[in-house]
């Protein structure tokens, strides 16, 4: 990949945070009249409950903000003095989208940051640029050093774990505060073990609670 030259690098403190893009929660309520209103559920997860005829992305739209992103994401890399190889890959209906060392060095781990904060900002300006560009949103996903892969594995450890506690205890169980995609990694795997989970929590805060029931 061609590498642009500055003698002012973007610095991963530079990149604002995305708590607000990622935090976003919608109330989901019962169409019964006189119903309560059901636990609030993230962003993350009523994006995906949209089927392909009620989502806002157009027929094809998938490679083109795939295309979109990577443009975006590459450009960043030149100002930044950076090298690494972007990859695209569609998952049913969802674009994801990697960046790898082009030598399997650390250099890009300033792009993650502590707990994947750089990351998840990095990935909301990569909807941004999306939105900008085609006026449709999207829910692409960007991982960067493998971070997300890595993450997910710790994800699946800790519901697995608050899966096995709950059958022993029968009480609910706290997990630790996370971002909306990994909170909705973790709902998934709740659900597959046939357990309910639902977030709690405001802001950095928020958090997955399995329970039983």
């Amino acid at each position: 990949m061609s590498q642009m030259q500055t003698e002012h690098p973007v610095e991963s403190e530079d990149v604002p945070p995305a708590d607000e893009a990622a935090e976003q929660t919608v109330e989901v309520a019962d169409s019964s009249a006189g119903a309560p209103s059901e636990p609030q559920v993230d962003a993350d997860d009523a994006d995906d409950a949209q089927g392909e005829d009620g989502g806002d992305e157009a027929d094809g739209g998938d490679m083109d903000e795939g295309d979109i992103a990577a443009d975006y994401l590459e450009e960043l890399l030149d100002i930044a003095d950076l090298d690494g190889d972007i990859d695209i890959e569609i998952r049913g209906d969802r674009t994801f989208i990697s960046i790898v060392a082009e030598e399997g060095g650390d250099e890009l781990n300033d792009l993650v940051g502590p707990q994947g904060e750089v990351l998840d900002a990095l990935q909301e300006l990569s909807r941004l640029a999306v939105l900008t560009a085609t006026g449709e949103r999207t829910r692409l996903v960007l991982d960067i050093a493998g971070h997300r892969e890595r993450r997910q594995v710790e994800l699946k450890k800790q519901a697995d774990d608050a899966i096995a506690e709950v059958r022993e205890h029968g009480e609910d169980v706290h997990l630790e505060p996370m971002s909306a995609y990994e909170r909705k990694i973790v709902h998934d795997f709740v659900a597959e073990a046939g357990l309910v989970s639902e977030s709690e929590g405001e802001g950095k805060r928020r958090h997955v609670v399995v329970s039983a029931s």
